[in-house]
């Protein structure tokens, strides 16, 4: 089976990622997109981040509806912070019948070479890269392993969600409507 892999910390998941994934599964031939939700990314302070089992939850309602998305805890039960080539490890061991590949936004791929074994990843997986605000092609671009895609340039972010929801405002068409429920009840992002 060829899987997707959607890392991020959706703080919360919105609909553009979702409208991002739905894509990268039509066009770039992939059975299923798993989210991979991380409870801390390397790069990214954890000051506004909810706790990873609310961002689970949340992306769990998110997703429900779709059949060929799949939520994944695995980055919860490794070393913090994860490091994208040590969960790709562990899957390839945990499933060695399916093929991943590593979805990612424009905007990552210029500071992809950045990343713990980033010429690790490309050979032994791949990337399938999404258009992103601010992404531009690098000297990788023309890798073989690098597959890009024509998605929709979205540029819907989680903090201006999180700054909707904390002045009372609507995230209507932002967030799945199940999702919002989630956190509206919860009082998160207060």
């Amino acid at each position: 089976m060829d899987i997707g892999l959607y890392f991020g910390s959706f703080n919360p998941i919105h609909f553009g990622h979702l409208i991002i994934a739905q894509a990268v599964l039509e066009l770039s031939r992939q059975d299923e997109i798993w989210f991979i939700v991380s409870p801390q990314n390397p790069f990214k302070k954890s000051k506004n981040l909810l706790h990873e089992f609310d961002r689970l939850d949340i992306v769990q309602l998110a997703i429900e509806d779709n059949d060929r998305f799949k939520v994944s805890d695995i980055e919860f039960h490794m070393p913090k912070p994860s490091y994208t080539i040590d969960t790709l490890t562990y899957l390839k061991e945990k499933h060695p019948n399916h093929r991943f590949k590593l979805n990612i936004g424009g905007d990552n791929l210029a500071v992809f070479p950045r990343w713990k074994n980033s010429q690790k990843i490309i050979e032994d997986f791949g990337l399938i890269v999404y258009p992103r605000p601010g992404g531009q092609k690098n000297e990788k671009s023309n890798h073989p392993n690098i597959k890009f895609i024509d998605a929709p340039l979205l540029d819907i972010s989680a903090t201006f969600i999180r700054k909707c929801i904390k002045s009372n405002r609507s995230v209507k068409y932002l967030v799945p409507e199940k999702a919002a429920k989630y956190i509206y009840d919860r009082k998160l992002y207060l």
